[in-house]
């Protein structure tokens, strides 16, 4: 489904990408002490956080001054060529920036969290070092993050003496990623999805739906004449998360727009609390009809609404 190079290791380890955070530094760091960090929101942030504990993360860029709402330049991005690798998020679930493209970083190893956009879009799998993801968004119940290794990192090789037996690369890879009892009903859904998946027309199904979800989403934003806001560059909007205010975030209204959109059941539509306003996430999982619900409601809230 996502023409894995056949000399790439897939593993499916447990812990979800959090764990990923940890297990990056002590399965790649090697005899290198630094890693470059293109932090662009939250997620990004805490991974830089956690490699410190092993090594000394270096923030090629960090778009926090922006509260997280734009992806720096390229021109201004300060990458280390002695660095073990680059790490990016490729979608930020809670700011609602997503990547478009795949980071040029030149000889350097690229490591990817794409944990809340997996099974959303085509890959190019060859560019990176190591992917990773939670199944939680796209492919299954949470409880497995599915790690795509390239052969030179999945040899050992660049393992820390520190790096514990649960977090080798190596030993998940070299036991078909049942070193200890895993966690079954997870795989087993995650198979379920991807035969699905097949049955649909493989990730160009996704592809498409997403754009189209986002799109309708987009479209009653951007014509709202500012009624509704989303506060991230365009060239930088979420497929996934949609973040968003109303009326420049008045708070009493955005309440009223949450109670009224329980009643046309939609919910969970609340920003992240560390945000504020509102938040859409459309996942593979969510119907088109889902997403023409919430258009249409917030349609016809802004007409009962605007002053």
């Amino acid at each position: 489904l996502l023409g894995v190079p056949a000399d790439y290791k897939v593993v499916f380890n447990q812990g979800g990408a959090t764990l990923q955070f940890s297990a990056i530094p002590l399965n790649m760091l090697g005899t290198k002490t630094k890693a470059d960090y293109l932090i662009t929101g939250q997620w990004g942030e805490k991974a830089h956080k956690e490699c410190a504990k092993y090594g000394t993360p270096q923030e090629a860029c960090n778009s926090k001054k922006s509260k997280f709402t734009t992806i720096p330049n390229k021109a201004d991005w300060k990458l280390d060529p002695e660095a073990a690798y680059v790490h990016y998020c490729d979608n930020e679930t809670v700011n609602g920036v997503e990547f478009s493209y795949t980071p040029e970083v030149g000889n350097v190893p690229l490591v990817a969290d794409m944990s809340s956009n997996f099974m959303s879009r085509s890959i190019n799998v060859s560019k990176h070092a190591y992917i990773y993801a939670g199944l939680q968004k796209n492919v299954g119940p949470a409880g497995i993050a599915i790690g795509i290794i390239r052969p030179d990192f999945a040899d050992g090789s660049k393992e820390l003496k520190i790096n514990p037996t649960y977090t080798s690369w190596k030993i998940a890879a070299d036991n078909g990623s049942m070193y200890n009892t895993p966690a079954c009903f997870t795989w087993y859904v995650m198979g379920e999805y991807l035969k699905y998946t097949k049955k649909v027309g493989g990730i160009a199904y996704w592809e498409d739906m997403s754009a189209k979800k986002s799109s309708l989403i987009y479209k009653a934003i951007d014509g709202s004449d500012g009624f509704y806001n989303c506060p991230v560059d365009k060239s930088a909007r979420s497929r996934m998360n949609i973040p968003f205010t109303i009326m420049g975030g008045n708070e009493e209204v955005e309440k009223k727009f949450l109670e009224g959109a329980k009643k046309v059941k939609l919910f969970t539509l609340a920003g992240h609390r560390s945000v504020g306003g509102c938040r859409a996430s459309i996942y593979n999982g969510m119907p088109m009809e889902g997403v023409e619900a919430l258009h249409d409601y917030m349609k016809s809230f802004m007409d009962e609404n605007r002053k």
